[in-house]
């Protein structure tokens, strides 16, 4: 069984990584197994720049293919932002509920709601080989936080396809329609018809 390397410091993120590659026939174990003080700063300017950046670096550092992703959240009536820089859009030390808050702040007034989640996949073998594909959901931002589950911004994202918001999900439900699961499945898609 081929070995992949998840290409993430970000617990939440690598249990959902997880979650969906289960049924795959790879053996998936987490960066931080492998490297325990791993980290990137994510200079990219788009979604695939960073997620290539996270998996170059780690096949590089480790020898073995990698697996990584980046995921912003663009807000229409922001002008796109939080976009690429979702996860510190209070600040490089904030928390879930710092930025969520922060969210919900800016568009108190705001009567266009309209929001996307988007993730892009890398995959970087040992060998050079590369692909990056993407997956989006189309939602919409709620006046305040509805549910407990899930991380991040979804306590406050109503996704079209749902009349709950993702935090309200459980993970199956989530998963079938999440911008992070239909990018990952297009990935693996790829994989498979190279055959690895």
């Amino acid at each position: 069984m081929k070995k992949l390397v998840l290409a993430s410091g970000n617990p939440d993120k690598l249990r959902e990584l997880r979650h969906l590659l289960e049924d795959q026939p790879f053996e998936v174990v987490s960066v931080l197994e492998i490297l325990p003080d791993w980290s990137i700063e994510e200079t990219g300017i788009t979604l695939e720049e960073n997620a290539l950046l996270k998996a170059r670096d780690v096949t590089e550092r480790t020898g073995i293919a990698s697996i990584a992703d980046d995921t912003g959240l663009f807000v229409d009536v922001l002008g796109g932002a939080p976009g690429i820089y979702a996860a510190r859009f209070s600040g490089s030390e904030c928390t879930y509920e710092d930025n969520v808050q922060k969210l919900l702040r800016t568009m108190l007034c705001e009567t266009n709601r309209k929001a996307s989640f988007r993730t892009a996949a890398a995959f970087v073998s040992p060998l050079g080989e590369e692909m990056c594909e993407m997956g989006e959901v189309e939602g919409t931002i709620i006046e305040e936080r509805d549910g407990d589950g899930g991380f991040g911004y979804d306590p406050v994202f109503l996704p079209n396809e749902l009349d709950k918001t993702f935090a309200r999900c459980s993970p199956e439900e989530k998963h079938r329609i999440s911008h992070r699961a239909r990018a990952l499945k297009r990935l693996i898609e790829k994989l498979k018809s190279l055959n690895y």
